[in-house]
């Protein structure tokens, strides 16, 4: 080889090598650990999870997630691994992981579902191989809910195996249960399991290290929440509820006392709940509140809080299963009228105005409900609430109309129909656990939504309006799966709020063959208009046994 020649492959090779060093350092830098500068975490934690380097501590520094989840994580040390840690330690542990190794807001949108509880049916749409690798045993939010490094996300897989042996046969591995498609052109073996397709799509999905994070994290402060706010929320079965919450400082930084003042605007029904509350990261609200703090009136409190932290919203819940529910927003009160809500919203008569800072001297003229509907008197007025008088015109168009006090607006609050249509219940499926006896029961709630045909007068087209949740007879009918079906005699009932409540759990000796109480029914909606045919919604419940099996334990806030 001639000199130029020499010369240009050094260069080439030097060139080269510098690229490689650099990438390298690329990885190593996006891989490295975030650093742990909390003594209570460090001494709970480092005798077991301990590197070379003292402020990197092996698999925590390596991962984020939730609140829940680090409570959980703390719950594995001590029932594995005879974790030794004294309560108030392990909510600084908790406190400090969740502010330093957590989620974005905009991380922690997409998994709100698993920390909320609610019983949805998730589909994990990005891949296959980790709906049908994780699902088999645990809802998809709680891996929508982490981040990690590839090395971690392998040794997550390691630790499911070598605990649970039987994933390689549930889908962990191509000689699993689960079928698939063809192998890809020059696919190696290992590359074939479903498991290491997962770890490649965990790791670049969801990896440890996102410019979200660095961003959110550079900026969490100090909250400053303390104030009133008003409540606005939807209670199934009971209906919309509406009220304030007064927000004081805690004895610790981002730690708060709450008092809320709630009212159920269907039965007049008024409560107070007194509670206590953390917020993590800067914006994921846990907390609980209670009546007289007995287990039966505690409700726990997930919500997110919003970047201007003028509103929160999510959800508070309560029951065996965490299935009873109420949907809630919270938005901050200042000097301005704020609107809240309207009751009812969709029944053209006497209506009530819930908010805060509503004028006392309300006049008709600050009072604006859209076209075709007039107020025509007002019959109380107070700063949360203002009852109105309304009458709508025979020419009204059918459709939703935003509220105006003066200049604050609730939009689409008020909807003007002239029929129902159609009934739908929901959940379209329910599910419910026998029990009572050996463990808790499991309730379902259900709700009827009425719903008019539109402008097109057909419905179950693009056009149809939603009036809103009614209130109809509710009733069980057999769901016949096989002959001589008698569940309906075994399973439970169904009160006129729509909660379905199952038997107890069995065997039954007085059924035939000493089975349990379950299985399937259809739950019933009926709303009779004008003296015509009644309108009906079903929809499917199966009652099922009890849950022996707890995948996990969420009592952050407690």
């Amino acid at each position: 080889m001639n000199r130029p020649f020499r010369l240009l492959a050094l260069v080439l090779l030097a060139s080269f090598g510098q690229s490689a060093m650099a990438q390298q350092r690329d990885q190593l830098a996006v891989e490295s650990g975030i650093p742990i500068n909390n003594e209570t975490v460090l001494a709970a934690c480092g005798t077991c999870h301990a590197t070379d380097d003292p402020n990197i501590l092996s698999r925590i520094s390596f991962r984020r997630t939730t609140p829940e989840g680090w409570q959980q994580t703390i719950k594995r040390m001590i029932s594995l691994n005879d974790l030794t840690i004294e309560p108030e330690e392990a909510r600084e542990v908790v406190q400090y992981l969740s502010n330093h190794l957590g989620l974005a807001p905009e991380e922690a949108k997409a998994g709100a579902f698993e920390v909320e509880r609610r019983f949805i049916e998730h589909r994990y749409e990005a891949d296959q191989d980790v709906e049908t690798t994780c699902r088999a045993c645990h809802s998809l939010g709680r891996i929508i809910n982490q981040r990690r490094t590839r090395e971690e996300w392998s040794l997550v897989v390691d630790m499911h195996r070598g605990f649970y042996p039987l994933v390689d046969l549930q889908g962990f591995r191509e000689t699993g249960m689960v079928g698939r498609e063809p192998a890809d052109e020059n696919e190696t073996p290992a590359r074939r399991h479903p498991m290491n397709r997962a770890i490649d799509h965990l790791a670049t999905t969801y990896p440890l290290h996102t410019s979200a994070w660095d961003a959110w994290s550079a900026n969490v402060r100090p909250l400053q929440l303390e104030g009133t706010w008003t409540l606005a929320g939807q209670h199934p079965g009971r209906g919309p509820v509406y009220g304030r919450v007064i927000i004081k400082a805690g004895s610790s930084v981002g730690e708060f006392v709450t008092e809320a003042r709630l009212t159920y605007a269907r039965d007049g029904l008024s409560i107070t709940h007194t509670g206590r509350s953390i917020v993590y990261a800067g914006f994921q609200w846990r907390g609980s509140s209670s009546l007289d703090e007995s287990e039966e009136s505690t409700w726990r409190q997930v919500m997110f809080l919003e970047r201007d932290r003028q509103s929160m919203s999510g959800r508070w819940f309560r029951g065996a299963y965490d299935e009873i529910g109420i949907d809630v927003r919270l938005q901050r009160v200042d000097t301005r009228p704020l609107l809240s809500g309207v009751y009812p919203s969709a029944i053209m008569s006497n209506v009530e105005i819930y908010g805060a800072n509503l004028p006392s001297q309300l006049g008709l003229a600050e009072l604006d409900l859209g076209t075709g509907v007039g107020v025509t008197d007002i019959v109380s007025v107070s700063q949360q609430m203002a009852i109105v008088r309304i009458a709508v015109e025979d020419s009204a168009a059918i459709g939703a109309r935003d509220v105006f006090i003066g200049q604050s607006m609730l939009p689409t609050a008020l909807t003007v129909y002239d029929r129902i249509d159609r009934i739908t219940v929901e959940p379209m499926r329910g599910l419910a656990r026998v029990g009572g006896i050996v463990v808790p029961k499991q309730l379902q709630q259900f709700e009827a939504i009425a719903w008019h045909a539109g402008s097109d007068g057909k419905s179950r087209t693009d056009d149809d309006l939603v009036i809103g949740v009614v209130e109809p007879t509710w009733s069980l009918e057999e769901y016949s799966a096989t002959y001589n079906d008698e569940d309906l005699n075994y399973v439970g009932s169904i009160d006129q709020s729509g909660l379905f409540t199952p038997a107890v759990d069995g065997p039954n000796p007085d059924r035939l063959g000493n089975r349990n109480n379950i299985g399937d029914v259809w739950v019933v909606a009926s709303v009779t208009q004008d003296g015509e045919m009644p309108i009906r919604g079903r929809a499917h419940l199966l009652v099922t046994v009890p849950n022996h099996l707890r995948w996990d334990s969420w009592e952050i806030g407690r």
